[in-house]
């Protein structure tokens, strides 16, 4: 089987369906602007302006998610229950940033999120993007977050694209190619 510089983070029954420890969980190219996704987002709007001033939230709202720059994915289970959401965004030609990477509450420990970074960290890879970036807070409520990237090879950098730096912003980049090497 040919492997992907990402395998490791990928589902691991194919490129779309996973089985974490709570059973076969599916991800796919989905609308933001669908109603249990709207709630889910709106629920991290919620939480990122519960942690961080106003001018430090950068989290998009669901209509900002459908831009063509964009691909927004979910992850379900086999009953269509929303258990995650990620989205990749073309920065440049040779990168991209994550975005709205978000696991619904009752169903954080069970590896969705490692799903979902490994599905938008292999779009990357397909596209030929050598960088990912990515924006998140600094307070303690980022702490699994900041475990999940660093996990995934993620490494602190200075702001990019239009961030400008902000004590609430912590930033993080992942060379696609050292992390294929390692």
């Amino acid at each position: 089987m040919d492997r992907t510089p990402h395998d490791d983070l990928a589902p691991t029954t194919s490129p779309t369906t996973a089985r974490p420890a709570a059973g076969a969980v599916t991800v796919s190219v989905d609308d933001p602007l669908r109603p249990d996704v709207v709630a889910l987002l709106q629920d991290h709007l919620d939480d990122m302006h519960a942690t961080s001033p106003a001018e430090s939230v950068h989290a998009l709202d669901p209509s900002a998610l459908t831009a063509p720059a964009l691909t927004f994915w979910t992850a379900r289970t086999s009953d269509g229950t929303l258990l995650g959401t990620v989205a990749l965004k073309e920065l440049h030609p040779t990168g991209g940033e994550l975005k709205s990477m978000r696991t619904a509450p009752a169903a954080r420990g069970r590896g969705i999120g490692t799903v979902l970074l490994g599905t938008a960290l292999a779009e990357a890879a397909a596209r030929g993007y050598r960088t990912v970036h990515l924006e998140t807070g600094t307070h303690d409520f980022f702490a699994p977050a900041h475990r999940l990237y660093a996990r995934a090879g993620f490494v602190p950098c200075g702001p990019f694209g239009d961030y400008r730096p902000d004590p609430h912003s912590a930033f993080f980049l992942l060379d696609l190619a050292t992390a294929a090497a390692g």
